[in-house]
């Protein structure tokens, strides 16, 4: 069997019930768990997607949202840095870096965090894209759930497989009803 390195689920702005019924059940079905090391989450989750992220992978990392439903004691941090293999991930969920999706702003927040690759969600759009000889990803929302900033919402979530000094960037959308993958690889710059 092929060795992938360290598998990261990264997600976000799942906003159910409020914005979307469900994740789509194409996407359910590749969300096995067991399956990857780590799972990441930008935010806008109740408890209910919560559980089901922990079921998921034995490391799971989520900062809070503009728009998370939780009662009682769970709370999660506004940032958060990760270590997954030799790559620092800071994870953020956007509504804080200010101008919205606007990528100076996101690599003064992956500056302040000092971390390789910098994971932002809110504006409900997937990018995967270098500045500044760093990474920006956004993992867009995995139910296609209503965004203020855009109309046009397309399902999408994020697979990364860490190889050593290398990331492969899986993004999965669902167009039309069919899931499509594109693939980015990227490594990290020497110090």
């Amino acid at each position: 069997m092929a060795n992938f390195g360290e598998l990261v689920l990264v997600l976000g702005d799942i906003h159910i019930p409020q914005r979307a019924n469900a994740i789509p059940e194409k996407f359910k079905r590749m969300l096995v768990p067991g399956k990857m090391q780590h799972v990441i989450c930008t935010g806008n989750l109740d408890v209910e997607q919560f559980e089901e992220l922990r079921d998921l992978a034995p490391n799971v990392h989520i900062v809070q949202g503009d728009f998370d439903d939780f009662t009682g004691n769970i709370t999660f941090p506004e940032t958060r840095v990760v270590q997954v293999g030799v790559f620092r991930i800071g994870i953020v969920h956007g509504h804080q870096v200010v101008p919205w999706n606007d990528q100076a702003a996101l690599g003064r927040m992956r500056r302040k965090l000092n971390c390789d690759i910098i994971i932002s969600g809110h504006t409900h759009q997937n990018k995967v894209l270098e500045y500044d000889g760093h990474y920006h990803i956004n993992p867009g929302s995995i139910t296609g759930a209503y965004s203020s900033l855009t109309k046009d919402v397309t399902p999408s979530f994020i697979l990364l497989a860490v190889q050593g000094p290398k990331v492969v960037c899986y993004v999965y959308e669902l167009i039309d009803g069919e899931v499509e993958v594109s693939k980015t690889e990227f490594s990290k710059q020497e110090s």
